[in-house]
């Protein structure tokens, strides 16, 4: 089990959902180990930015952003599905989350721009 921690941008979109709704978010985060990390699986999924290898899971509408740092997984971005839709749509990047993320600087300065 690993401990999970937040950014200011995640914390700001956890404190919009009720207790319950919240609590329902975080449990498939919280739940991960060390073998779906190694081997994931939809709908987790798994990429690099630069040398640094970044983590993405869905939970209902949203979608974690985190990292793995040693015994924790810090979630740097949480993102409601269709917040990430009308991105894709309003800059004409490509449709695929992984394309995007891996080839695509803008979809990364989006993302810095919302702890801003």
């Amino acid at each position: 089990m690993y401990q999970v921690t937040f950014s200011e941008q995640s914390m700001r979109e956890l404190n919009r959902l009720d207790t319950m709704a919240q609590l329902a978010l975080i449990d498939p985060i919280s739940s991960l180990k060390p073998a779906d990390l190694a081997h994931p699986r939809e709908p987790l999924g798994r990429f690099h930015r630069g040398e640094r290898e970044y983590y993405r899971l869905r939970s209902g509408d949203y979608r974690f952003y985190f990292e793995v740092q040693g015994d924790t997984l810090h979630t740097h971005y949480i993102l409601h599905r269709n917040s990430l839709e009308d991105f894709l749509l309003r800059n004409k990047l490509p449709v695929s989350e992984q394309q995007l993320v891996e080839q695509n600087s803008k979809f990364w300065k989006y993302l810095e721009s919302l702890t801003k």
